[in-house]
């Protein structure tokens, strides 16, 4: 069965779409079949696997909103059974259009009925959420099986926890009774950082048996490789971000047995 994880969390610059690219990436090499969704209208996973976003012309948007069919917009990478749905800025319009249709919790569902439509069946379909908690991170969360919650290891790391966690409540009330929490992600860690240490030891306190063993340690590598289009492992696969993120998928990949 097709796993989809959801990687969300409201707040800005946690490491959420690094996560999306390389955590993929990563379950690509160890032989798995992983669908990338771009769901932020940023699009900035889909420039981090290269694509042009300014002058794509079917993306995510089109599925939802105009019907189009899925597997003709779905993007190869440069890695085999690693493909993504782009996404740019045509889907801000999304909220509004929605908003215009009559029974507005129905629209919770099209991300659902869309993925539904896939040819192709995927070990794992990875959905980057936008930062906000509006419509499109709903139809995130009633599309997954889980989500994974990417956690900064600084200051105010736990604001605004307390609000995707109520969402993700209110998701598996109204939506999604299923949805579980594939885990709590510490990221962009400082090892000479004492309050960061301190982020650690608070995430682990309160969610001790949902966060993930694997911390994703600050790398310059990971940065330089969303600038030139290709996941950690392909363009570093030595440096600290690729080896973290390698045994990020091997947790997983290891929850299956959950």
């Amino acid at each position: 069965m097709t796993r989809i994880i959801a990687i969300a969390n409201q707040k800005g610059g946690v490491g959420k779409t690094t996560t999306s690219i390389n955590l993929a990436a990563s379950l690509v090499q160890l032989g798995k079949s992983v669908l990338l969704v771009d769901l932020d209208p940023q699009g900035n996973s889909s420039r981090g696997l290269g694509i042009d976003i300014t002058i794509i012309s079917k993306t995510i948007f089109n599925a939802l909103i105009l019907d189009t069919n899925i597997n003709k917009i779905i993007k190869k990478t440069m890695m085999k059974n690693f493909d993504v749905v782009p996404s740019n800025l045509k889907l801000s319009n999304l909220e509004s259009e929605l908003i215009q249709r009559q029974d507005f919790n129905k629209s919770a569902f099209i991300l659902k009925e869309t993925l539904n439509k896939l040819n192709k069946v995927y070990d794992f379909i990875l959905i980057d959420c936008p930062p906000s908690l509006g419509i499109l991170c709903i139809n995130a969360l009633t599309a997954a099986t889980s989500v994974l919650v990417p956690v900064q290891c600084e200051y105010f790391a736990m604001e605004g926890l307390a609000q995707i966690l109520g969402t993700i409540k209110q998701v598996k009330e109204k939506y999604n009774p299923s949805l579980n929490i594939e885990g709590f992600l510490l990221t962009m860690l400082d090892n000479e950082s004492q309050l960061a240490k301190e982020v650690v030891e608070e995430v682990r306190g309160l969610f001790k048996e949902t966060t993930f063993l694997t911390i994703i340690p600050r790398n310059y590598s990971l940065s330089e490789c969303s600038a030139r289009g290709v996941p950690a492992c392909l363009y570093k696969p030595t440096s600290a971000g690729s080896i973290a993120y390698s045994e990020l998928a091997k947790e997983v990949i290891a929850h299956e047995k959950r």
